[in-house]
């Protein structure tokens, strides 16, 4: 609830600087490391959109996989949140390049047509 909680919060701010009637569609970019569940995330946006211009909204949520660097050979590679060894070289001296990120990647209004 409060991952959604934030997204909603920067969503609504968003859509009334852009004098949105409403927002049709949410999309995010949510890292595997983050153990965000996805039908958890869509669960509380149904939930916290209720009486929002959100309401009624899609929630489309992309879910990226970990992949770190080696310090000992460079390598690049994606895994899984258990094993962060190196696949080339078997080491553990690794940093996580992706994985934990939380971005909303769009969003999508109508905006009502000014009449002139």
């Amino acid at each position: 609830m409060g991952i959604i909680s934030g997204v909603l919060d920067a969503t609504l701010a968003t859509a009334r600087d852009a004098g949105a009637e409403r927002v049709t569609a949410v999309n995010l970019r949510v890292g595997e490391m983050t153990e965000a569940i996805e039908d958890a995330l869509q669960f509380a946006f149904e939930a916290l959109s209720e009486g929002t211009v959100c309401e009624g909204a899609k929630l489309s949520i992309e879910m990226v996989p970990p992949k770190s660097l080696c310090f000992e050979c460079a390598n690049e590679f994606e895994h899984d949140r258990f094993h962060r060894a190196c696949p080339e070289c078997g080491s553990y001296e690794t940093m996580l390049l992706s994985g934990r990120e939380l971005d909303i990647a769009s969003i999508e209004v109508d905006i009502p047509d000014e009449e002139e």
